[in-house]
């Protein structure tokens, strides 16, 4: 079975301005290396280019009798290279299924590599790289490699939804599984264990991080590897779904001198994202601020990084007490796993730092019972803990394909139990070609925050419940359902994938 393409398709005469340009552009590896880039029947030439990569690039550019020729600083000319290749486009990529395995796999050169580099490998690195280049280009955020009985799946995740991208019968899996293996400096001998791993990659000057899992199955091990695009950066808070009151929220919590601030949510729900901002908004020249994370996914200027490595003893807990002997100001630790990382951090708040960390729990007030559930005291979360912000991603309606309709009887029901103005209209998901038929692109998030003040600090050191919390700490539409209604109302998503996300939960 040939594998499924991904990519939408094409008009005629896009293909054709597509193929123009790929007439005219050079090969990665050669621009990057002589410098030089042709685009649109100009000539960019970087401060070491070379007279061979000139010559080729002016017989590239053959139509044009006297191409354009722009000088470019080292800076200009690497964003110049960047987005000329974003789209990974320059080497033949019409697919895995043209690939062959008559071929033996060749070995990998150590060190990082460019995904844009792999037209004279052997197939099966062909392949992999191709799968990953895919994944990169999709802003998938895992791929998963997946031997079954009659062969090999691949699926990437975009928008936290699986789609498949490859299923075959004719291919070595063992092979590919293994180059995986060996690109995430693990044991290629070791089938029956599971291993972490990570590969840094880099795509059109992109750099990427994966991380890799192996798991033994039925039929081989399953890879599965998490997406990290280095190059994305850290997004402002009015980008990621915020209301103004809720920016003023976190840039009031930021400020505070010491405490203890949570984000909660299932995985890939978009925490790390939130305290990498929160720690934008606390960096001021006159703080140390450090962090302890697993993996580290972006580097955040004036910030100081350590990485977790359990297998030698650098876990959370660790990390966290030898931060306290760097003189911090505001630590960030990537995530309170255990009741040793809870207790450190408590200790921390106590003694003057303000510390950021994520926790798996179902909302804002769940992070409560979870702490306690770690082993910490009453008093002790009522002292040290200053805010929590529960989070979800919901998939955005895709703007060219959205379906409005009146809401019906039980929608506006739903919007009245949870204290959310009824809308005139709401949308549903339709699917076209700009989505790829899933009638979603992209995602929003919605937040649920609480600040812990006297009221609600005197009754978690009374032992309050759940219940009897988030009866105290949040009004009618300030929960996770209710923000996502309000993103309903506003047309970014539709009912249905809130409820899918949230439930019908007051």
């Amino acid at each position: 079975m040939s594998p499924s393409n991904a990519s939408s398709p094409r008009s005629p005469a896009a293909s054709a301005s597509a193929a123009t340009r790929l007439a005219t552009r050079l090969p990665f590896a050669f621009a990057r290396d002589h410098q030089v880039l042709a685009e649109d029947g100009r000539l960019i030439l970087g401060p070491g280019f070379s007279a061979a990569g000139l010559r080729e690039a002016q017989r590239r550019l053959g139509a044009h009798a006297a191409p354009a020729v722009e000088r470019a600083d080292q800076t200009t000319f690497d964003a110049a290279l960047a987005r000329i290749y974003r789209d990974g486009t320059d080497t033949d990529d019409s697919g895995a299924g043209g690939v062959t395995f008559d071929l033996e796999e060749g070995g990998m050169a150590p060190g990082q590599r460019d995904l844009l580099e792999d037209v004279d490998e052997a197939p099966v690195i062909q392949l992999v790289n191709q799968l990953l280049r895919r994944a990169v280009q999709s802003g998938a955020s895992d791929l998963h490699v997946e031997p079954f009985e009659g062969g090999l799946r691949v699926r990437q995740r975009i928008d936290g939804f699986l789609q498949p991208v490859m299923v075959r019968n004719d291919v070595p899996v063992k092979r590919i599984i293994s180059r995986l293996k060996v690109m995430a400096a693990l044991d290629i001998a070791e089938t029956r264990l599971p291993q972490d791993g990570r590969i840094p990659l880099s795509i059109g000057g992109r750099m990427i991080d994966t991380r890799v899992s192996s798991l033994p199955g039925n039929y081989g091990e399953r890879v599965v590897l998490r997406i990290l695009d280095r190059s994305a950066g850290v997004r402002p808070l009015d980008q990621l779904g915020l209301s103004p009151d809720q920016i003023a929220l976190l840039n009031r919590m930021s400020a505070m001198p010491n405490g203890i601030i949570l984000a909660t949510g299932p995985t890939g729900a978009g925490k790390t994202t939130t305290l990498y901002s929160l720690l934008q908004l606390a960096n001021r020249d006159e703080r140390n601020i450090v962090t302890v994370e697993d993996p580290i996914e972006y580097d955040l200027p004036g910030i100081s990084q350590s990485q977790i490595n359990a297998e030698i003893g650098m876990t959370f807990a660790a990390g966290l007490r030898a931060t306290l002997r760097q003189d911090p100001d505001v630590i960030l630790v990537g995530e309170v796993r255990d009741g040793e990382t809870a207790s450190v951090a408590a200790q921390a708040a106590l003694t003057g730092h303000l510390v950021f960390s994520s926790l798996h729990a179902n909302g804002s007030v769940g992070a409560v019972v979870r702490l306690r559930d770690l082993g910490l005291d009453d008093f002790l979360i009522a002292a040290t803990l200053r805010g929590v912000i529960a989070q979800r991603l919901l998939r955005r309606l895709c703007p060219a394909c959205r379906s409005a309709r009146a809401p019906e009887a039980a929608d506006r029901a739903l919007f009245d139990r949870h204290g959310v103005p009824v809308p005139d209209q709401i949308h549903d998901a339709v699917g076209c070609e700009t989505c790829n038929g899933a009638g979603y692109a992209g995602r929003v998030g919605i937040f649920e925050m609480i600040e812990i003040g006297e009221r609600l600090r005197t009754a978690i050191d009374n032992g309050a419940n759940e219940t009897e919390l988030a009866a105290i700490a949040l009004d009618v539409g300030e929960t996770l359902i209710g923000q996502g209604l309000r993103q309903v109302a506003a047309g970014e998503t539709t009912l249905a994938e809130t409820l899918r996300v949230v439930g019908d939960v007051a």
